[in-house]
Parts: C-alpha cells; structure tokens; sequence
C-alpha cells in the first residue's frame, strides 16, 4: 500500500525543494516514489482559483493523484492551507516547512491555519539536511 506524505506550507517556504530532495533520498534507499507539485497539477486542470472552494477542489485533485500511486511512497506539496484540506488530503506523514512568517500572497497569508498535527516540522531551508532526516525516519519506521 503507497504511504502518502504531505509536504505543506506557505509559498515560498521550500516545499518543492523538499519533495525533490526527499524523493531523491527515497529512492536512494531503494524505494519506489511519485511526486506531485500543486502548481503542475492546477495547470493540468487549468484551475487558479484559489477561494475556499477552490483550495478543497485542489485537495481532493491531489488527494486523487495519491490515491492512483502505486508506488512505495507518494509525495505531495502544496500550501493546505486549511485544516479541511489536510483531513481531506489524509496524509501518513504530514511536513510543515514552517522557514517563512508570510508567503508571496496575501489571501493565502490570511487564510493559512497553522496546523495542529504534523510528523516533521521544517524550520530552515536546508533540503538536503532535512530530507535525509525525513526519509531516515519514516523508511525505518515501515
């Protein structure tokens, strides 16, 4: 069964470079890993709405891609901003990269709710550090 790993945050905090980084590490210890960036996705679905039903529609869009993975691992990075897009998401392991106070947007700005759970919570911009210790605990934790 693929494990589902949430890597969230506000724009520009280093989401992409994290997943990269972390599916790197991933298939470094031998591990199958699909990898989905929000922005891809949207633009496949030519969908830039970001209001309340907008963020939903994109969680249950990314939720869909990890759901179709039939691999190891899969990786998803996207802002979640609200807590229902992260219940609906329904991650194994959930990232907050958590390296900047407000993001490029301010509607995302006011409407991102810190989250109340996380399994990793990335507090400077050091991919590589913080993936190997990502990808370290949740390998050896399955």
């Amino acid at each position: 069964m693929t494990k589902r790993i949430l890597i969230m945050g506000l724009p520009g905090a280093g989401k992409t470079t994290l997943a990269e980084s972390l599916q790197e590490c991933l298939w470094y210890e031998g591990r199958t890993v699909s990898w989905f960036n929000a922005d891809l996705v949207r633009q496949q679905h030519n969908d830039w709405d970001f209001s309340t039903a907008g963020r939903i529609r994109q969680s249950q869009r990314m939720q869909q891609c990890a759901a179709n993975a039939t691999t190891d691992y899969v990786i998803c990075d996207f802002v979640a901003a609200l807590p229902e897009q992260r219940d609906l998401f329904d991650a194994d392991w959930v990232v907050w990269v958590d390296t900047v106070s407000q993001g490029r947007y301010a509607d995302t700005n006011r409407d991102f709710v810190d989250p109340d759970h996380y399994d990793f919570r990335v507090t400077e911009q050091d991919s590589q550090r913080w993936a190997e210790i990502i990808a370290y605990k949740i390998v050896t934790a399955t």
